[in-house]
Formats: structure tokens, sequence, C-alpha cells
């Protein structure tokens, strides 16, 4: 028996996914090998300042990978990118787990965050582009999820590694196994289908058909849906194309679309104000502020990577029943919560004090933190952003919004030991009151997505107001939106060149009384 059309999507995106489970392996190994004494020997013994440069490599690296990842994949197309993302992550692992010294591991950990940088962007990319209407956010969702199984298994390996290994072994072999994820992704991605979306811009219009056939129909060129998608796509291509700006132009120039750049850049931004980097980089420091010793700490973080994993189930199970617009906005609030009573506990039941209800009171908040962080905000800073654009400046429009979580996290990881030096439990109000300011801004600011085809985005920004509360603007749910594409209603953006080809029922969006 045949898979069924949204299941085999599903997998294709699962498996594009896979070079995030590098991307939180990565980001979680380093806090277990930095400790490591041959390490530090073969490193030459890095005061703090070289260590936030080892661990910030990485994220300087995928910064720089987002300044030609959206030209790269607009140009030989966004499977090849991830190949290519697969090749320059497998280069700089391979050099940190044969480092000679300390200068190896920041080239290394810039090639592997290069690396990173691409895959972190293609993958939620791609599976957009791939998706039904309906199940979009399930696609684009798996970023976040499968990053949770990097850190939870980079966890399990890091405690273990430290404590069974000794010598070279104790930080090589974890270094090493970071390359696993990426072998499979390399050797297998040009396997599954092309974007349809990138196929029509290059004018290849029949593969493109072809392709939404096999992600969406069993192969049946002749699927009411798929001819009806496939007329969509073509329509807002050739309007793209009537538009003599480049795409670079069209994001900075073209209002609507430099709306949704900022919105973007407000998310990424927005992510690491909540202060999971802060946790998930310094939680030795932390928990030893109230009294937990480094060792116990290592273990509650293998709990706390259990929880991320299962927050992240939740929101790829609920997302697309949910939308983005109400959990992005209470999880934040939620999560400035549970830093207001952490910060309480800290400052009133300090190390010293010895309180062991503290303690355990701490690590709760933290435990429910990643819980609502992981099933409301994490996921969807990477499904809103690739769904917001046209095909024309989504790979662009997506690079520079990604470049903001890189930058914004690296920020954090270098100012954070500075903030905990000079004022202490005071640094954890940042994250307690920009919980609730992100709550607000994102109340006031971001438009619903859920279920709108990817070529009906532009003329639903164009018809959502500025301020969004009460502006009443129809967003149909994605089943409905499909069943609406089988029965021949397509949207062609205003102003596009019609043919006979096009000549089909029109579905605008629909302000509601």
């Amino acid at each position: 028996m045949p898979l069924s059309p949204k299941v085999y999507t599903w997998l294709c995106g699962f498996f594009a996914a896979l070079g995030s489970v590098t991307f939180g392996y990565d980001l979680g190994i380093i806090a277990s090998v930095l400790p490591a004494p041959d390490f530090l020997t073969t490193t030459g013994n890095p005061d703090a300042t070289a260590q936030g440069l080892i661990v910030g490599c990485l994220l300087l690296g995928a910064f720089a990978s987002n300044i030609y990842v959206g030209s790269l994949a607009d140009h030989v197309g966004r499977r090849a990118a991830i190949l290519c993302g697969c090749l320059v992550f497998l280069l700089g692992g391979s050099i940190q787990a044969a480092a000679q010294n300390v200068h190896y591991m920041y080239g290394g950990r810039f090639l592997a965050g290069m690396g990173i940088g691409m895959l972190a962007m293609l993958a939620p990319l791609y599976q957009a582009e791939i998706a039904h209407p309906s199940i979009r956010g399930r696609l684009t969702t798996l970023q976040q999820f499968m990053l949770g199984i990097g850190a939870l298994i980079a966890s399990f390996i890091g405690y273990g590694c430290f404590h069974g290994l000794t010598g070279q072994a104790q930080w090589r072999v974890p270094l090493a196994i970071q390359l696993l994820p990426a072998v499979p992704l390399a050797f297998f991605i040009l396997l599954l289908p092309e974007s349809p979306r990138y196929l029509a811009m290059k004018g290849r219009n029949e593969e493109a058909l072809q392709v939404l056939a096999r992600l969406h129909a069993h192969g049946d060129i002749h699927d009411s849906f798929v001819v009806n998608e496939h007329k969509e796509i073509l329509a807002q291509v050739r309007i793209e194309q009537q538009e003599t700006r480049d795409a670079w132009a069209q994001l900075f120039l073209v209002k609507s679309n430099f709306r949704r750049l900022l919105l973007g850049i407000a998310i990424q931004f927005s992510i690491q104000m909540t202060g999971v980097s802060v946790i998930q980089y310094y939680a030795p420091r932390i928990f030893e502020s109230i009294g937990i010793d480094t060792s116990t700490t290592l273990g509650l973080q293998s709990g706390n990577s259990v929880i991320a994993l299962i927050g992240e189930a939740l929101c790829i199970w609920l997302i697309d029943r949910l939308g983005r617009r109400g959990p992005f906005i209470w999880g934040n609030a939620l999560s400035g919560l549970t830093f207001v009573i952490g910060t309480i506990l800290i400052a009133l039941f300090p190390a010293d004090t010895g309180n062991h209800n503290a303690s355990r009171a701490f690590v709760a908040m933290t435990w429910l933190f990643n819980l609502v962080f992981s099933s409301c905000c994490g996921p969807l800073s990477w499904a809103i952003p690739v769904e917001m654009f046209n095909s024309a400046t989504r790979a662009k429009a997506t690079a520079i919004t990604s470049s903001a979580a890189w930058i914004s996290n690296f920020m954090i990881a270098q100012v954070s030991p500075i903030a905990f030096d000079h004022v202490g439990w005071k640094f954890y109000l940042v994250f307690a009151v920009c919980g609730f300011t992100n709550a607000l801004f994102f109340w006031a600011f971001l438009p619903e997505t859920k279920g709108i085809p990817l070529e009906e985005l532009d003329a639903y920004f164009e018809s959502v107001p500025l301020f969004v509360p009460g502006s009443k603007v129809y967003v149909p749910d994605g089943k409905t939106r499909e069943e609406e594409l089988r029965q021949g209603k397509i949207m062609v953006p205003e102003g596009a060149e019609t043919d006979d080809v096009f000549e089909k029922d029109k579905v605008t969006i629909e302000h509601m009384a």
C-alpha cells in the first residue's frame, strides 16, 4: 500500500531536517568538551575569553554563511545547497575532531558553523516549499524537533564521555560523533524531489508539475489539486518576473516585503531575549548560584533535553490546529513568567542559604520554561519567517532573518559572563521583562499565517493592517483552502498577465464585518 501524499511529503521534510541534529548536537557537546583535561592541554589552556571564542566561532560561522546562502539556494537549488552545507560542516567537524591546537578549534568551529547556518536556513525553506498548506507547520517545526534530538544525544554522549573516557578520546570522540547525521543527508538529499517553487522560478514548469504530482498525488499530473496549485505557482512567478526590481530591491523597497522582513528579524531577536541561550550555555554557573553542583547540573540538563523534545513534539502535533500567532504570544508571556519566579527564588535563596526546596523549585522553573519555549517559541521562530515571503524573495529574506538569530545568539553568549560577574542574579530581570514585551509586540504586529498557500501571502499581507488586533481579516483553514484548490479556485495576483491557462475562479482575501 503506497504512502499517502502528506505522509510522503512529511518524510521528505523529516529527512531534510537531519542537518538540524548536527545543529543541536554541536551546540550541546561543547559544554562537556571544554573542561576535558587533555583538551585544555592540547589547546594551550585557553582562558575564559579564548573559551568564549571557541564557543562563539560556531555562531560567527553561521552568521557568515547567511551572507551567501540565499543567493546560492536560488542559483543551484534547495537540494544542492543543502549538499554544500553538509560538505562544509563535515570539513569543519573533522578539523575540530583532529585539532592540534586552539587555532584548529577556531577554524573548525567557524567552518562547522557555516555548514550549520546553511542547513538551519535551508531545511525549513525546503520544507515550506514542498508542503501542503494544511501540514506546512508540522514540516517547518521539525527543525527545532531535530535540534532537540541533537541536544539530547549530546547531553548523554557528553556526560558519558566526560565520565567514562580519558585522554584524547574524552573530547575527540564526542566531536567526531557530530559528523554522523550529515553523512546520510549528504549522500541521499539529491534523491529527494526538488522544490517545485524553485523549478517554476527557473522556467522548468513541466518538472515543477511532475514534482507537485509526486509530492501530492502519487505522481498523477492530472490531479485537480496538483493542476491548480501548479497554475497558482506559475501565476505568482509570472508577476514576480514582471517586477523589474531584483529580489534584494523588492525586499527593501516594497513596503509589504520590508514589513515582513522586519517581523522575521524581530522574531529571531526575540528568541534570544527569552533567555534560552543563557540557560543552554551557562547552566552550570546558573545552577551553582542556587547551590547545585556541576555534576548534578549535567544530569539535570539531560532531563531538560527530554522535556524540550516533548515540547517540540507537542508543537509539531498542534501547530496546524492552533496556528502560529496565539501560541507564539502566549509562549513568550509564560516564558517571562517562569523567569520572574526563577529570579525571585535565586535572589531570596542564594547558594549559601542551603535551601534545597528553593533549588528544586528553581529547577522546576527552568524545566517549565524549556517546555513552554520548546512547544511555543523555538520551533515557530524558524517556521514563521519561511512562510511569509514569495518565491522570489523567500531564500534571501530567510537568510537575513536567520543571520539575526546567529548574531543575537553570539551577543548573548558574549555578554552573559560579563553580566554574571557585574550584576549577578539581576541579569535575569532582562529576560523576565523581555518575555512580556515580546508577547505585547507580537500581539500588536504579528498576523496569523496558518494554512494560507505560499502564493497567496503577498495579497494577505497587503490586506492585513500594521496593527493586527481587530483587523478581522479572514484566514481560511488549510484543509478548506486545499479543497478550494481542488475545485479550481486559484488566486491570480492582481496585475499578472493571464492567458487561457489561468482563466479560473479567483479567490481573494475576504474582510469579515
